[in-house]
């Protein structure tokens, strides 16, 4: 028997109308984009604020600011691929149980050679131990910054030299390697943001005292089957391969969770298998036409391994580096069609990389302004600049 098909076209459709971003779509909220995308990348302080806006209406950077650190109803949690990310906060222990889980061990087991090698210690498990323990001791007093917490706490004092023998070694302090570690276990959580919401400079307070009823992480199958039900949700129909390198885990927990949430095989224009949800076999509205432009490494473009359906081949060269982390993208449509920048008084520009007509440049001109005007003049750094990015920053 054949398989049900799913079209490109569905899959742009659904981009638009599931990713919040066509206009009738937005959300109102920041819990209501989180919820959209699953999750939202934090790896640069600056997507999560502008993940949002390219979502919702009404919403501002300070209301960003408080779903994180006032109402706490959304969490900085590093995760799937040792990525940070922000999580609604039920969400949380799926992650803690499974993805979270596997790189807690993956580190763990890198600090404690290293240390080793760096002649810090001759038992590398048990100086990690130490240090965790010393940590939370001293968080049990109240939040304290990465900075507080070195001077606080003896075990953070150490270095390890990175890189030995490239143009890239360089010592590096263990204490954020700690607090990594602290944090991937859930036993620590990013707080207060110490600067601008454009930077990562988190203050580190203890999960409990955080979020106050923290609950039981799941069980590493029941964890990865709920991640892998809201990646579907999001972003279905995806091939087993986009789902295991979104979650940075194996074959075999992909598999099994595919299994445990029913997931349905469907046909992709492509050639390859799908999997959809097994009440998500339907087709979505016709949906108004949209532009949209989002921020390095967005959800929606670091969705899937495999971009076809909404990437040109041609273009990958020029909007992603060469580790495939993606600068800012600008769509039309359901399709990346350029990336944007910001000049020196923070002004948006488009830098298209095909012809997208009098309305897609008419709609993504209205974009800019919108983003422009909710930037309010300041001005946004990426470490993940493309070389499309660094080609229109050009005088």
């Amino acid at each position: 028997m054949a398989l049900p098909r799913i079209d490109d076209e569905e899959r742009r459709r659904r981009i638009a109308v599931r990713h919040a971003l066509a206009p009738s779509a937005r959300r109102c909220d920041v819990v209501g984009v989180t919820r959209a995308m699953t999750v939202l990348h934090a790896t640069e302080a600056a997507t999560v604020h502008l993940a949002v806006a390219a979502r919702a209406e009404g919403v501002t950077p300070s209301d960003v600011d408080a779903a994180l650190y006032d109402y706490r109803s959304v969490v900085k949690q590093l995760a799937m691929r040792r990525t940070l990310f922000v999580f609604p906060r039920d969400l949380l222990p799926a992650a803690w149980g499974s993805a979270s889980a596997r790189v807690a061990r993956a580190l763990s087991r890198r600090v404690a050679k290293d240390v080793v090698a760096a002649g810090i210690t001759d038992d590398g498990d048990a100086w990690l131990d130490r240090a965790c323990e010393a940590v939370l001791l001293r968080l049990e007093e109240g939040p304290a910054t990465t900075t507080q917490l070195r001077q606080d706490v003896p075990e953070l004092t150490g270095t390890v030299e990175i890189g030995t023998g490239t143009k890239w070694g360089r010592p590096v302090n263990v204490a954020p390697w700690v607090l990594t570690q602290l944090g991937v276990r859930g036993d620590v959580v990013r707080a207060h943001n110490a600067g601008h919401w454009r930077f990562n400079k988190p203050t580190w307070a203890l999960t409990a005292h955080w979020l106050g009823d923290v609950p039981e992480p799941l069980d590493e199958a029941a964890g990865y089957a709920e991640l892998v039900r809201r990646w579907l949700a999001t972003f279905g129909p995806g091939t087993a391969a986009d789902i295991q390198w979104w979650l940075g885990s194996t074959k075999t927990a992909v598999t099994r969770a595919l299994a445990d949430v029913d997931a349905v095989e469907v046909a992709l224009d492509d050639g390859s298998t799908g999997w959809v949800l097994p009440d998500d076999l339907e087709g979505t509205d016709p949906v108004e036409p949209w532009a949209a432009l989002l921020p390095t490494l967005d959800p929606t473009t670091m969705g899937w391994k495999s971009r076809a359906h909404y990437l040109d081949a041609a273009h990958a060269p020029y909007l992603f580096d060469t580790n495939g982390n993606a600068g800012t993208t600008a769509w039309w449509n359901g399709r990346i069609v350029g990336c944007w920048v910001q000049d020196a008084a923070g002004r948006v520009r488009l830098s298209l990389l095909e012809d997208v007509g009098a309305e897609g440049l008419a709609a993504l001109e209205r974009e800019v302004a919108r983003l422009s005007t909710w930037l309010d003049g300041t001005v946004v750094t990426n470490v993940y600049a493309s070389p499309q990015m660094k080609r229109a920053r050009l005088p």
